[in-house]
């Protein structure tokens, strides 16, 4: 099924990168780009793990919800803000509502990852459920949205969520300078597309590799295409778990992304047990994405000195408990 073709979207640039790192500084701290041996050995790569998991909602897109709502005029800040969400970017509206005093609703689907929705309605949001699926409590958020007036934030087409989660790649880059790739899970695609531009502004050189669930191939398919794609999303990886695809990260990754990869709701289930026994971190399956596509891959990234984006490590006590059946009984 196709969407709407792509219009005209702003541009991001490296201006706006560093503004954003600059912005968000006072709020959030760099997080550790660590390399494991067991990992290198497990992969044949120099693999180096950005630990966005580290962060305090444990996942990356809390940078982009600090730099987006730092920058709200009063009169947007006095309406409230409303999104949908899986859970990841619901925690980084509701984390970046408290700092600045603004309140927020977030609409997350009925079966949303415990865990998640918790950590939403602990931060001060109120937490709507609605829908089966990331689209249906979307579509809810938008009429609510519309009935409230509340501002309304999309979860991909807003530059300053994309300009703020590109801060990551560049840590990677003044850190690591021999990064030859860096790999990217994708569920929107705001943080593949804020990996293109800081890697793009660094050296033209360095691949960018976007990593989707072959259960919700969306924004794959729409990147191949050239369209807004939807396709069945069925994925176990909540992360990952969207139906369409976005306009202005599409934008991006078609410019400017070297490839783009689908891996099995399997493969996703053994890199987060890899993760998980090889850096003794907890991780989330969509966090798990771009170890994933190593694993599928070797021979790609066999000598090279390879970021993976671990891009959220909100794991829920029953995903956890499920990825060790034998041990559990």
């Amino acid at each position: 099924m196709t969407e709407s073709p792509m219009t005209d979207s702003p541009r991001i640039s490296l201006r706006d990168v560093l503004a954003a790192g600059r912005r968000i500084a006072p709020y959030l701290r760099p997080t550790p780009l660590y390399r494991y041996p067991a990992l290198d050995a497990l992969t044949g790569a120099r693999v180096w793990v950005k630990h966005e998991n580290h962060q305090p909602v444990g996942a990356f897109k809390v940078r982009g919800g600090v730099n987006l709502i730092a920058q709200l005029s009063e009169r947007d800040r006095e309406r409230g803000v409303i999104t949908a969400s899986t859970g990841n970017h619901g925690q980084s509206v509701a984390y970046a509502a408290r700092l600045f005093g603004v309140r927020a609703t977030v609409c997350v689907p009925e079966g949303a990852n415990p865990v998640k929705a918790e950590s939403i309605r602990a931060l001060g949001a109120e937490v709507v459920f609605h829908g089966a699926d990331f689209d249906a409590a979307r579509e809810h958020c938008e009429a609510l949205a519309a009935e409230h007036g509340f501002r309304y934030i999309h979860s991909g087409n807003e530059p300053h969520l994309i300009a703020g989660v590109a801060t990551y790649s560049l840590e990677i880059l003044a850190e690591q300078s021999d990064i030859a790739a860096i790999v990217v899970p994708v569920g929107g695609g705001s943080g593949a597309a804020g990996a293109c531009l800081a890697a793009r502004a660094v050296d033209p050189g360095i691949e960018v590799i976007g990593v989707q669930a072959e259960a919700a191939p969306a924004a794959y398919l729409s990147w191949r295409s050239g369209d807004l794609v939807a396709a069945p999303n069925s994925t176990l990886a909540e992360g990952l778990a969207t139906g369409t695809a976005f306009d202005l990260p599409q934008r991006i990754m078609r410019e400017y992304l070297s490839d783009f990869v689908l891996v099995s709701d399997d493969a996703l289930l053994d890199a987060t047990r890899a993760m998980i026994e090889k850096t003794r971190n907890l991780v989330e399956p969509a966090g798990a994405a771009a170890l994933a596509a190593v694993l599928t891959d070797p021979d790609r990234f066999a000598g090279r000195s390879v970021a993976i984006v671990c891009s959220g490590g909100n794991i829920s006590p029953a995903q956890l408990a499920g990825l060790w059946p034998a041990a559990a009984g």
